[in-house]
């Protein structure tokens, strides 16, 4: 990956910090929750989290996502 697309994805986690976000995972686990905190292998810190699945959700507080795992980051508006 080129040092300008990392600039780039970090200026928007950066951006997304304190707010909430969509996150989808391998397996297809899907989760919404406050970005607290990343790192630079895209570990993510999700507070308020819940899974979502479908119309349903499941509370999860406090979930630590490890970046392997990760597909994609989106805000939630």
């Amino acid at each position: 990956m080129s040092s300008r697309c990392i600039d780039t994805i970090n200026e928007e986690l950066q951006k997304a910090l304190n707010k909430f976000v969509f996150v989808k995972l391998r397996g297809g686990t899907e989760l919404r929750g406050r970005l607290r905190s990343y790192d630079s292998h895209m570990n993510l810190l999700l507070e308020d989290a819940e899974e979502v699945s479908g119309k349903d959700s499941i509370k999860r507080g406090v979930v630590f996502v490890r970046g392997d795992t990760v597909l994609f980051i989106s805000p939630v508006e």
